[in-house]
């Protein structure tokens, strides 16, 4: 049986018949309570485990039945971001997690560039010492992120045991549980059926290390985008259907999350999303061409039109079914309403 480790407390625990021929990250982690098998690895590295009496850093090494681990969690580090007012809209919160509707513009974490004024310098500020460092001193917390001009729905854990748990849902991309992630989008033209599914590895371009790019074969990880049409701009006419539409509003449903998953299979199959320079720049001349009101809406966007407007998944500490959603902010829906008067 398992017992929960507080940090800078030490136990000693012992590897029982079904630990027996395991990796000590790994019977640790069985043994260790609500402590991640990553975080546990960082402990070995940093010497804070010993088998048998002999500190043991190396995560791989066998264990036996009757071994003796010891095992002493270091105090929670301060994360290395600090804290800073920066105005959050705050959908739902408890004790043990946030439900955040994240502004286009605002980085998810610190990292080259960004190392500060982002969405975690604004939830140390608002949640103080709660919030789980298990993401590392970098992104405490995280368990998904959104990129820097995407907005909408993004879930942040409070605590070690809500990170972990959130963690498996998205790592299970809601197979075999409740998580839900659902966008729309503003893309050119329309997809030719109404529903469909994008099936098409993606990985870092050799040529541009910020973009990702669709490869055959079994290269590239798996990414999955379920699509459904929601609307046309402007909409097909009685008797009109063989015109072609401007633009669309798709709505995209994730089986995986991979960097930049959405933009790339839309722009994949013919149909970037509008205001994307990364992924829809081969659309440049035919947006220089937009009637003024749609050029003028899509010049304040300033973005890639996308919007995370739903998010669903299992509480990690009550079991309970979690459904939110979110409009899309007034860029997006400015947008929208231009092109929906064509």
């Amino acid at each position: 049986m398992s017992e929960a480790v507080p940090p800078g407390a030490g136990v000693t625990l012992h590897v029982a018949a079904e630990q027996a021929g395991e990796r000590l990250d790994k019977a640790l982690a069985l043994l260790a309570g609500e402590i991640s098998r990553a975080r546990l690895q960082q402990v070995i590295k940093d010497g804070g485990v010993s088998l048998n009496g002999t500190v043991a850093t190396d995560g791989k090494r066998k264990v036996a039945e009757g071994d003796a681990i010891s095992l002493v969690m270091p105090a929670a580090r301060p994360p290395d971001p600090v804290g800073q007012d920066i105005p959050l809209d705050v959908v739902y919160e408890d004790e043990h997690l946030i439900v955040i509707d994240k502004p286009a513009g605002l980085v998810v974490h610190p990292a080259g560039g960004h190392e500060d004024g982002t969405l975690v310098n604004a939830l140390i500020a608002h949640c103080g010492e709660s919030l789980s460092g298990i993401g590392g001193v970098r992104r405490p917390g995280i368990v998904h992120r959104l990129d820097k001009d995407t907005s909408g729905l993004l879930v942040v854990a409070k605590n070690d045991r809500a990170h972990q748990k959130l963690a498996k849902q998205f790592a299970d991309h809601g197979r075999t549980g409740p998580l839900q992630r659902a966008y729309l989008a503003i893309v050119w033209g329309a997809p030719r059926l109404r529903e469909g599914t994008i099936d098409a590895p993606i990985e870092r371009s050799n040529r541009n290390r910020e973009k990702m790019m669709v490869v055959k074969g079994e290269r590239g990880r798996q990414a999955i985008t379920h699509i459904e049409l929601i609307e046309r701009y402007p909409p097909l006419l009685k008797g009109l259907d063989e015109i072609e539409p401007l633009a669309s509003l798709v709505e995209c449903r994730l089986e995986t999350g991979r960097t930049h998953q959405i933009r790339v299979h839309m722009s994949h199959i013919g149909h970037p999303l509008l205001g994307d320079q990364l992924y829809g720049s081969g659309f440049a001349t035919k947006a220089a061409r937009l009637p003024e009101t749609v050029r003028e809406a899509l010049s304040a966007l300033g973005r890639q039109a996308l919007h995370a407007t739903l998010l669903g998944f299992e509480h990690p500490a009550t079991g309970e079914e979690m459904l939110f959603e979110a409009e899309p902010p007034a860029d997006f829906a400015n947008l929208q309403a231009a092109l929906a008067i064509l």
